[in-house]
């Protein structure tokens, strides 16, 4: 790859650079797709575990259903199980906007990404989709509504939350990422604070399926104390502004001796 340390690449190159990038995540997520489908079957088994407590069962309205499914569960798998090297590739790609001193932190930024990542896939299996199911469907019962999900419908309902809450996640690392690239800076995160919070409430609302508080707050209170972790994060690891220092050439004037002045 060309150097790009004095940063003179040019829009096509940029361009291109983006290209290589996207094909060097597609690769490990083949890759990951092709190991995940061998296992659908009991990943399928775990997703619809909500509904096996409810006691509704998954039905097929096409012959092809069940199938595509699992692809699209392996292709989500996929991605999860090659987000390391996803990162890295959005890391090698911003690099040269930072610092030497500051690319030191790809080990940090792929790790904790993926860590973030995996967090928030979870607290969404574990916490928001069993929450929003069980107001669903019990609300369709009290109607006298009998649920006939199809297994397509349920797992695009499961991936949605959960990788929604696995971007949402990483605005901690996205936050010190923009203040260590010099696009914003703690004082305006925390200045902004109000807004901040006024933002996660819509994108819970929309996100969230439900109308309940309950289930909105699932998701803005994990925004609200992961902005708040971005701030910090920002202020100890984001860039440092530089402070006005005197030119070493400047002239300096000395006193006049009163001797002199006379």
């Amino acid at each position: 790859m060309a150097d790009v340390d004095e940063g003179k690449m040019s829009f096509l190159e940029h361009l291109g650079e983006l290209r290589n990038r996207i094909v060097w995540s597609l690769i490990p997520t083949v890759v990951g797709l092709i190991v995940a489908f061998r296992f659908s079957d009991r990943i399928l088994l775990y997703l619809r575990r909500p509904l096996d407590k409810a006691g509704v069962n998954l039905v097929a309205l096409t012959p092809t259903e069940s199938f595509w499914t699992s692809m699209k569960i392996s292709m989500v798998a996929g991605v999860i199980l090659a987000m390391p090297i996803i990162l890295w590739q959005v890391w090698a790609f911003i690099a040269p906007g930072l610092h030497k001193h500051e690319r030191r932190f790809a080990g940090p930024f792929v790790i904790i990404g993926s860590l973030l990542f995996v967090l928030g896939a979870t607290f969404a299996l574990l916490v928001v989709v069993p929450f929003a199911l069980q107001f669903l469907l019990n609300f369709g019962k009290e109607q006298g509504i009998t649920p006939m999900i199809s297994v397509s419908s349920h797992v695009d309902f499961v991936i949605k939350f959960t990788l929604a809450f696995g971007l949402v996640f990483e605005l901690p690392l996205a936050l010190t990422m923009a203040s260590k690239m010099g696009l914003v800076t703690p004082q305006f995160l925390a200045k902004n604070r109000k807004y901040a919070i006024l933002v996660n409430f819509v994108i819970a609302a929309i996100l969230t399926p439900t109308p309940d508080i309950l289930n909105q707050s699932l998701m803005a209170g994990p925004l609200i104390i992961l902005y708040e972790i971005g701030i910090l994060s920002a202020r100890i690891f984001g860039r440092r502004s530089k402070k006005a220092v005197p030119a070493a050439d400047a002239p300096v004037e000395t006193p006049t001796p009163p001797s002199e002045a006379a």
